[in-house]
């Protein structure tokens, strides 16, 4: 007898009532078995009783503009491992590097759609997942010094593990796919299944240059193309 699947638990932190339940009812029909809270000392005594597979979280609960920053923080003392997604309509590159400084896998405006959020959901999982695969039945792809394993989301700079989030890994994939192409912010949304302004994508790129940069401070694999975009320029690619 076949032993029923077990669904992925999803702890979601979300103090509008309305916006609870619409993200409730699209994961769950996603087929995810989706916890709802609307403060985070609730949510996080769910989280210590029985660990999710995912954390959604806004950064404003109740009266405190900030808890949000403060349950991720919390969280990440549970579990390293756990993925954390922000999910917020505070888009300021500000919050966005606090976030992910604190740990979050990903930072969500609340402009994207809920077919995108269900996305985003099913990739980080499946990175989680990917982790537990041997590596080397995976297969890489090389674009000079940079190394892209695709099936668990991982690039690696001359040999070195870039830790990126699942955006950040799709943004780097988009560039380095057509090595000296200019790729336009429209067409790096679109890799990154992303609904943002071009201010906060030219956030994420100062981010993915800031972390190249701590494995290798000569690095310069990004270049900006003022007025159109940004391209992959490796001086080492064969």
């Amino acid at each position: 007898m076949t032993e029923p699947t077990t669904l992925r638990r999803i702890v979601l932190v979300e103090d509008e009532p309305a916006l609870r339940d619409n993200y409730t009812l699209a994961l769950s029909k996603a087929g995810y078995d989706v916890h709802g809270f609307a403060d985070p000392a609730s949510a996080l005594a769910a989280v210590r009783q029985k660990l999710p597979d995912v954390a959604i979280i806004d950064i404003g609960l109740g009266r405190d503009s900030e808890a949000g920053f403060e349950l991720c923080r919390n969280l990440r003392v549970l579990s390293a491992r756990l993925p954390i997604l922000f999910l917020t309509a505070r888009d300021s590159e500000l919050d966005v590097i606090s976030g992910l400084r604190l740990g979050a896998d990903d930072y969500l405006t609340k402009d994207i759609s809920l077919a995108q959020l269900v996305a985003r959901v099913s990739t980080v999982l499946r990175r989680v997942e990917a982790f537990s695969q041997p590596e080397d039945e995976e297969p890489i792809r090389s674009v000079g010094r940079l190394e892209l394993n695709q099936s668990r989301l991982v690039a690696k700079w001359q040999g070195d593990v870039v830790d990126l989030t699942v955006t950040e890994y799709w943004l780097i994939d988009c560039l380095a796919r057509n090595p000296g192409q200019v790729r336009s912010r429209q067409q790096l949304m679109d890799a990154a299944n992303l609904v943002l302004d071009d201010q906060t994508i030219t956030a994420h790129i100062k981010r993915i240059r800031a972390k190249f940069n701590g494995i290798d401070k000569d690095f310069a694999g990004i270049q900006t193309v003022y007025g159109l975009g940004y391209r992959w320029t490796d001086s080492q690619l064969d």
